[in-house]
Order: structure tokens, then C-alpha cells, then sequence
């Protein structure tokens, strides 16, 4: 019916997410603490009936002392059949499905900080069907064809997701025909119709995800390094020769940021519809077929080829830090941009992840443990806000001083878990200068600053004095802002360190000075009429996302109540009034949709579209065929505009059926 735009999130109620963090924080306080050191893991894998059975041989060292009990995570599919000590001794064991754990209670205390080691055995099916531990989204599933486990499936026994990291030896068996791959170091032996394939990871990461194919990969060398690539439906099969190019391309890329990669080459599976878009582990990419797409996804790639640094490499310490990891993923996206198409393309770039950032407000990033995860917020906050902190760091330090901290932390905390003070203080080093007060203001704090400009120009015997100040609401800011004076001549630009709510500011040009522009490149996260408005149809259509029409339509009446002539608010709220099969009221929504900014392009095309559509089902079959002809005469085809409007030139739309 409708062209969305580069909708990609929705969300849900705050205060939901706030009480569901806030409950699963108190379980965990609940919980003895440990670390799990290492995984010897024995798994069998049988394709066709979608069955696996293991042991996994845990080395813990519990963190608190007299531990009577330890909780690890499992997926619920699987269960398990015995738990036993090093002594042989089997170890009572309890599961909670309502949370996907297994809690072991040990018969004598454990010790802190002495070491223990002991069997879990586990059996069931991985279909993909099951219920995932991330609502929603498919992290396992065992087909015929082709398999993947990946580390937040919970196919293992998990402690402190995302936090604590471990070295992992795997060894997988699976029928004569298959193909194992994982991290690490391989090796291979093959028995009775059957292979194990182990993989061994030495490092402090998180290697716990593999994949399990037929036959031989795809080998593609680019850029001197070689990758290999396991794709499995024809469409991406035939993609697999341009993603090598491009995937080389973008190791490169990525090395002269960050140094020497972890590993010289990557082996790249194809997933299947429901599982995330992408996941990197340790030498590995999964990508989904839609990430996959009918061309190359460089955006896609990038962000996964980063995490091999941040993320595996240089892991958060724990979810509060997670900023830095998924931030810079983001971030590595933008620069890529920049360097394929442009400081342009860069700048466009960055004002969409700027609207995303401003979505989340609540709570500061230094608190992203109390997001969920794989959450629309989750990904706006740690992923959008997080590559917008480090876009600002680039401006205030120099893009020469953000590729050094870039260095320096990949080097300095490789197989360690790295903290915001981390990056503070690293920053410091390289850029020689105090940077408390810009963490303070954007990884611990709320809220972004608007700006507001007073000044006056005065003649001088040399030209003209600009006098002015800067407002702004934060009374604990503090931040290096450019301003641009516009003359007659060329252009002059100063720094000035804004400082509290009111910063004044002198400038001297030879020219007369026709305009002042606060941020003129828009490198601060800040917020402004037009932004503003971006950032509430962002948030309406993350609302609509998820069928909660009266609050997205909220949202959209808030843009409006900003820039009654936005297009693309209109438009939104015409596509909520079609959805509703408020047809009347959806048509003189789209109607205004053109009678405003037609910003994006994009929204007349459809706008007609939209329109012919509500006139084919309202009997107007006449007027809907000028619709869409006028459509046709707009000669824009984003996402396929005018192959639809000629199919309805030629066959009336129909409603869909209800689904009740």
C-alpha cells in the first residue's frame, strides 16, 4: 500500500522497558558471580532431525565467597541430562524456563577465587522455531542444508551475557558431507561416516557461535587477503564474487584505522530470514538474506567487519560500556561513506544518525546495561548516540588524533575488556587535553543542547567586529563550537568554547558579514526546529512499527505542531488514517503531503500512489487512474514507485482481506 522510508526501528513503552531492565538487574544481583575461564565443548549435530547432543566442561572461578549456587543461561529447547564435578560426583541442577536458566547447587560451598571445573550435559532440537532468548529475532537453527548456533541462542551454558569472555576449544560432529566453521584454530578427523571439526580460540572473547554447511566454500582473494564464503540461496550464491571485492575493500579499509586485523581472513555464512541482519564472532560474519540483498550491503559489511575489533577483539568490559563497541561499528560506516562518496554523503549520513540518537533520552549511555537487547533503543542509544559521540570526538580532537585513540585502544586493550575511562583516557593522551568535561556531557549525562544566537556588527577602521553569544539550555555544558560568518568576501570561522547556558563570542572579518551560522557542518548532537521534527516522525514510526497508532500519531502531531508544512509528517499520519481504513481522513492527509515541503522527494510519488489506492477502493476507479498517472509523470521510482503505479494504471488495487 505505502513507501515507508528507512524505517528500521519501533519501539516500546519506556516505562516497560525501564521495569523489565530493572527486574532482570535485581535477578542478577541475586545471582553468585563468577567468571567462566574456558569451554571444552563435545557436540554432535545430526541435520536431519535437527537434534544436538553435548557436553559442555566449564573452568569457573567464583567471584563471591562460600558459593552455595551458580545460574548459567540455556537456551530452552535444550535440556539437560546430568551435571557432574571433576570428582565425578553429580551436581544438582534446577531450571527456570521463565528466564532461560540452569542453576547448579552445589552440595559443599565453593571457594572464591579457587578454581572449579564441571560437566554440563545437554540434549534437544534447534529448529528455529523455538522461543529465542531474544524475543523475536532466530539466533539457532539446525536444517538439512546448512546450520548456525550463534552465541546469544544460548546453546551453550552462558554467564554474564555479553560480559564475561572466555576461551573456548569446540569440537563439533556432524555427518561425512558437512562442513564446520568457527574461531580460531581448526583441525579435523573423520570416523565411521562422520567428522569432528575442532576449533580452538586461546583469546578472551566470545567464540562461541558456528556454522554447519554441505560441501566446500566459496574462496574469494582480494586486496591481498583471501575470504570464504558460504552462501546458500541463488541469489546470494551469485552475489558471493562481489562481496569478496568488497569485502577486502573494506578490510583494508578498516586496518588503517584500527591496525593489524585479529585475523587474516574471514569465513562469511548466510543465515536465513529471522535471524539478525548481521553477527560477527571472531573471525566469522553471518549475514541474513535480506542484509545479503540483490547487491552488495557495504553498510552491512562494514558494521560487521568492524565488530572484529570492537566487539571481539577489544570486547566492552561489561553492557555499560557497550557504547564503545557498537558506536564504533556505527561509526565505521559513516567514515566508509565518506571515503566512497564523499564529505557530502558523510554530512547527509550523519544528520540520519543524529535523528536516531535523539530518539533515546533516557538513560545516559554510561547506563546501556538497562537497555534490552537487540531493542529498538538498544541499537539507537549504543549504536546510533554511540557513533554520534565519536563523530564529535573526531571534530574536537582532530580526525589525526581520533585514528590514534582508534589505534591505541585496539592495541592496548586486545583480549581485555575495555571501559569508558578507557577511552577518556586515552583520548587524553594522544589529544593532550582534558576531555572530562565532554564524556561527562555525553556518555553520562542527559540530553542535547539548542542553540540560540544574539549579536551585533560593528563598523572598524579594519572592517567589521561581530559581538555575540551563544545560549543554550544545559547549564553543565561545555564544548568547542564552530560559527561561520558569511561575508561579502569569503567566509571566516571561529571556535568558541561554550560554556553554561550563555557563551559570548568576537569576531573580526574584512568583509561585511551577511550571516552567522551556529554548527554550520552540524557536527554537534543538538537539536534544532527541523531536527526536532525529524526526531518525533522517527519516533512515530517506530510507535507504528508495532500497531500503537494513537501514540505514533502523537508523535507526527508533534512534528506538525512544528512545521505544519512537513511533508513527511503528513504523510505518516495519512499512512496510520489508511491503516485504520479511515479513508476520508487518509486522503486529506495525503493531500496536504503535497501541498507541502515534498520533503523527501519521495513522498509525492507515493502520495499520489497512496490516493489512486484509497479512490480504486472507495469506487472512484476514474480518479484513482489520474492519480496514478500523475504519479508516473513525477518520474521519481524510489523503492519501485512507478512499476507500482503502472500495475495499478492497468488492475484496480484491492484491500487486503481481514485478518480477523
Amino acid at each position: 500500500m505505502s513507501m515507508r522510508g528507512s524505517t528500521k526501528f519501533y519501539a516500546l513503552p519506556a516505562v516497560l522497558l525501564g521495569l523489565t531492565a530493572l527486574g532482570f538487574a535485581q535477578e542478577r544481583d541475586r545471582r553468585n558471580r563468577a567468571n567462566v575461564e574456558s569451554y571444552v565443548i563435545d557436540a554432535e549435530i545430526n541435520p536431519k532431525t535437527q537434534a544436538i547432543t553435548a557436553k559442555a566442561r566449564m573452568q569457573v572461578i567464583p567471584l563471591d565467597d562460600r558459593v552455595s549456587s551458580l545460574t548459567f543461561e540455556l537456551n530452552n529447547a535444550l535440556a539437560v541430562t546430568r551435571v557432574t564435578g571433576a570428582d565425578g560426583k553429580t551436581i544438582p541442577a534446577t531450571r527456570n524456563s521463565q528466564d532461560f536458566t540452569v542453576r547448579l547447587n552445589f552440595l559443599e560451598p565453593l571457594d572464591k577465587d579457587k578454581p572449579v571445573t564441571f560437566d554440563i550435559e545437554y540434549e534437544g532440537k534447534l529448529t528455529g522455531k523455538e522461543e529465542s532468548p531474544i524475543y523475536g529475532i532466530r539466533f539457532a537453527s539446525i536444517q538439512e542444508d546448512y546450520s548456525y548456533l550463534l552465541y546469544p541462542s544460548r546453546w551453550f551454558p552462558v554467564n554474564d551475557y555479553m560480559a564475561d569472555r572466555f576461551a573456548a576449544e569446540l569440537n563439533i560432529t556432524v555427518p561425512a558431507g558437512y562442513r564446520v566453521f568457527g574461531s580460531g584454530l581448526d583441525s579435523k578427523e573423520e570416523t565411521d561416516g562422520k567428522v569432528k571439526y575442532s576449533w580452538k580460540f586461546a583469546q578472551q572473547s566470545f567464540p562461541g557461535s558456528i556454522g554447519v554447511i554441505k560441501g566446500e566454500p566459496a574462496r574469494v582473494a582480494s586486496t591481498g587477503a583471501a575470504s570464504f564464503f558460504y552462501f546458500h540461496t541463488p541469489s546470494s550464491k551469485g552475489l558471493v564474487q562481489a562481496y569478496g571485492e568488497e569485502l577486502g575493500k573494506v578490510m583494508a579499509f578498516a586496518a588503517n584505522l584500527f591496525g593489524l586485523p585479529p585475523t587474516a581472513s574471514l569465513q562469511v555464512m548466510e543465515t536465513e530470514d529471522g535471524a539478525p541482519a548481521g553477527f560477527s564472532a571472531p573471525g566469522v560474519l553471518f549475514l541474513n538474506p535480506k542484509g545479503i540483498g540483490r547487491q552488495v550491503n557495504s553498510r552491512l559489511l562494514t558494521n560487521q567487519v568492524a565488530r572484529q575489533w570492537w566487539g571481539n577483539m577489544v570486547p566492552a568490559a561489561n553492557r555499560n560500556h557497550l557504547w564503545i563497541t557498537n558506536g564504533l561499528a556505527r561509526f565505521t560506516e559513516l567514515l566508509f561513506v565518506e571515503q566512497a562518496q564523499g564529505p557530502g554523503a558523510m554530512e547527509s549520513e550523519t544528520r540520519d544518525l543524529y535523528v536516531e540518537a535523539l530518539t533515546v533520552e533516557n538513560p545516559p549511555l554510561i547506563q546501556s546495561a538497562r537497555f534490552e537487547d537487540y531493542s529498538p533503543e538498544y541499537w539507537a542509544a549504543t549504536g546510533g548516540k554511540g557513533a554520534a559521540v565519536f563523530n564529535m570526538l573526531r571534530d574536537v580532537a582532530g580526525p589525526e588524533n581520533f585514528i590514534k585513540m582508534c589505534k591505541a585502544l585496539a592495541d592496548q586493550y586486545a583480549w581485555k575488556g575495555v571501559t569508558t575511562d578507557d577511552v577518556r583516557k586515552v583520548m587524553e593522551q594522544v589529544g593532550a587535553q582534558n576531555m572530562q568535561g565532554f564524556f561527562i556531557q555525553w556518555i553520562e549525562s542527559n540530553g542535547a543542547p539548542e542553540f540560540k544566537l544574539e549579536y551585533r556588527v560593528y563598523r572598524t577602521q579594519k572592517g567589521f567586529r561581530v559581538m555575540g553569544k551563544i545560549e543554550q539550555d544545559l547549564d553543565t555544558f561545555r564544548m568547542p563550537v564552530t560559527i561561520r560568518v558569511e561575508t561579502e568576501g569569503n567566509p571566516e570561522e571561529r571556535r568558541v568554547d561554550v560554556v553554561g547556558t550563555s557563551s559570548e563570542f568576537l569576531v573580526e572579518t574584512f568583509g561585511k558579514p551577511k550571516r552567522i551560522i551556529v554548527d554550520p557542518s552540524n557536527r554537534m548532537l543538538r537539536y534544532s526546529n527541523p531536527m526536532r521534527v525529524l526526531v518525533a516522525i522517527r519516533r512515530g514510526e517506530q510507535l507504528a512499527e508495532v500497531s500503537e497508532y494513537s501514540e505514533a500519531l502523537k508523535e507526527y502531531q508533534k512534528a506538525l505542531d512544528v512545521s505544519r508544512n512537513s511533508s513527511l509528517a503528513h504523510f505518516r499520519v495519512a499512512e496510520v488514517f489508511f491503516l485504520q481504513n479511515n479513508y476520508q481522513a487518509a486522503a486529506n492527509s495525503f493531500r496536504e503531503a503535497l501541498n507541502g515541503d515534498l520533503e523527501p522527494r519521495w513522498t509525492e510519488v507515493w502520495a499520489h500512489i497512496n490516493l489512486g489506492n484509497i479512490f480504486d477502493v472507495t469506487s472512484q476507479r476514474e480518479r484513482a487512474v489520474n492519480e496514478y498517472n500523475l504519479a508516473l509523470r513525477t518520474k521519481d521510482n524510489t523503492q519501485g514507485a512507478l512499476e507500482e503505479a503502472a500495475k495499478y494504471v492497468k488492475e484496480p488495487y484491492q484491500r487486503k482481506a481481514r485478518s480477523n
